[in-house]
C-alpha cells in the first residue's frame, strides 16, 4: 500500500489552466474524494496521477517514488472509468483475468519451455479472479459477455478488474454516474465495505456532493482547477472556508443572503436585512466587530430554519421572522418550504408535522449558533 502526494501540480491546455498548483497528500489506506462542478479539473487531476495526461508543472509521488516520467503500467495503480471500458467480446472471467495475464504470464514460447511455472502462474490468476468474483457476487456471471449484464453488474465487473490487480492505489472516475438512483445507493455501500475490507488507498472523483459526503474519509473540494478546502465531511459541512464550499456542500443548498448589514445596538451587534433583524450570538461577536456598519453575506442552512411551532431551539424576537410560503414540497420525514421574506427567497427544511401551507404566512426561527457569515468581497468565512 502507498499514499499519494501532489506537489504544485499544474496542467495547461494551451491558454486554459485545467489544474492550477494543486498540493494534496492522500494518506496510506485513505479514501479521498475529489468533488466539484463539471469542468473544475478533478478528472484531469486523476488522469495525471494515472499517467494518462502529461504534467505541465509539479510532481506526483506514489509512496516515496516520483512517478512523473513513469509509464501508466508501471505505476502500480488501477483505474475504474465512468464508462466501464469492458472488452465486449470477452466473458466476465476473461475481462477480470486479462490484465493479470498481460502482467504475469510470459510469452507462449517461454511457457512451452517452463510449463510448470506457467501452470502455477495460471492457477494463481484463476484463484485471484474467483476470489474477486466471490467478493463482488459475480460467480454466476463469469461465463457471460458484457452485453448480457445489467448496468450494476457491468459496474461490478469494472471494479473487479481493478481489485484483482491488488494495486497500491485505486483511482475511480465517477464510476456510479451511469447507474439509476437505487442502484447507485446500493453500489455506494458496496464500495465503502470493499474499501474497509481491502484497505487500499483510493482517490474517487465525483460531482455529486452526496456521494462525497457519504463515502470519503476526507473530501477535497475543487473549483476552476484550484482546491478550495480539504477536510472531513463533517468539517466541510460545519466549517466551510468560503461561500463556494458552503453552497456546494449540503442538500438542499445553503441560503446565502446578500446586502445584510452589521449594526450595533446598545453595544450588541445585529444583522440587519431590512426585512428582518437578527441578534448575533455572543460567540460570533468578536469576529464581527470589524464589520460593524459594513455589509456581509449571511448564510443559513435549510435544516437550521424551524417552523416556530415545532422549533427545537428557544424562539425569541431576536431570531424569529415572518415569512410567506411560496412552495411546499413534502419529502416524507421533512417538508421543504420555499419562503419569501422581503426581497429574499429562503429554503427551509422543517418537520413533516408543520402545518405551513402555500400562500400563507408563518413564523420561522433561525438557529443563529449555526449561521455562517462571509466577507462580501473575498467570500471567505468570517464565522
Amino acid at each position: 500500500m502507498a499514499g499519494v502526494r501532489l506537489v504544485g501540480l499544474t496542467k495547461r491546455f494551451r491558454e486554459v489552466i485545467a489544474v492550477n498548483n494543486v498540493n494534496l497528500e492522500v494518506k496510506d489506506r485513505e479514501f479521498l474524494v475529489l468533488v466539484g462542478p463539471s469542468g473544475c479539473g478533478k478528472t484531469t487531476c486523476l488522469r495525471m496521477i494515472a499517467g494518462l495526461e502529461e504534467v505541465t508543472e509539479g510532481e506526483i509521488y506514489i509512496g516515496d517514488r516520483l512517478v512523473n516520467d513513469v509509464s501508466p503500467k508501471d505505476r502500480d495503480i488501477a483505474m475504474v472509468f465512468q464508462n466501464y471500458a469492458l472488452y465486449p467480446h470477452m466473458s466476465v472471467y476473461d475481462n477480470l483475468a486479462f490484465g493479470l495475464r498481460l502482467r504475469m504470464l510470459p510469452p507462449w514460447w517461454v511457457r512451452l519451455l517452463q510449463r510448470q511455472q506457467a501452470r502455477e502462474i495460471a492457477a494463481n490468476i484463476d484463484r485471484r479472479v474467483r476470489e474477486t468474483a466471490h467478493m463482488l457476487r459475480l460467480e454466476e456471471l463469469l461465463h457471460r459477455k458484457p452485453k448480457q449484464l445489467s448496468g450494476g453488474q457491468r459496474q461490478r465487473v469494472a471494479l473487479g478488474r481493478a481489485i484483482v490487480r491488488e494495486p497500491k492505489v485505486f483511482l475511480m472516475d465517477e464510476p456510479l454516474s451511469n447507474l439509476d438512483a437505487k442502484l447507485r445507493v446500493q453500489t455506494r455501500a458496496e464500495l465503502i465495505k470493499l474499501h474497509r475490507r481491502l484497505g487500499i488507498t483510493t482517490i474517487y472523483v465525483t460531482h455529486d456532493q452526496v456521494e462525497a459526503m457519504t463515502m470519503g474519509d476526507r473530501i477535497a473540494v475543487m473549483r476552476d482547477g484550484v482546491i478550495q478546502q480539504v477536510d472531513t465531511p463533517l468539517g466541510l459541512y460545519e466549517h466551510p472556508r468560503n461561500r463556494f464550499v458552503a453552497e456546494f456542500i449540503g442538500s438542499p443548498q445553503m441560503n446565502v443572503l446578500e446586502n445584510v448589514r452589521v449594526i450595533s445596538q446598545d453595544g450588541v451587534p445585529y444583522l440587519d436585512a431590512q426585512a428582518f433583524r437578527l441578534k448575533v450570538p455572543p460567540r460570533h461577536r468578536e469576529a464581527l466587530a470589524p464589520y460593524v456598519n459594513r455589509e456581509v453575506l449571511f448564510g443559513i442552512r435549510p435544516e437550521d430554519i424551524y417552523d416556530r411551532q415545532l422549533a427545537l431551539i428557544p424562539a425569541t424576537a431576536d431570531n424569529t421572522v415572518r415569512a410567506e410560503v411560496d412552495v411546499r414540497e413534502p419529502m416524507g420525514s421533512t417538508v421543504i418550504l420555499e419562503l419569501l421574506v422581503g426581497p429574499y427567497k429562503l429554503t427551509a427544511s422543517v418537520d413533516a408535522a408543520s402545518q405551513a401551507r402555500e400562500a400563507e404566512t408563518m413564523e420561522v426561527c433561525f438557529d443563529l449558533e449555526k449561521a455562517h457569515i462571509f466577507d462580501p468581497e473575498t467570500e471567505e468565512a468570517i464565522v
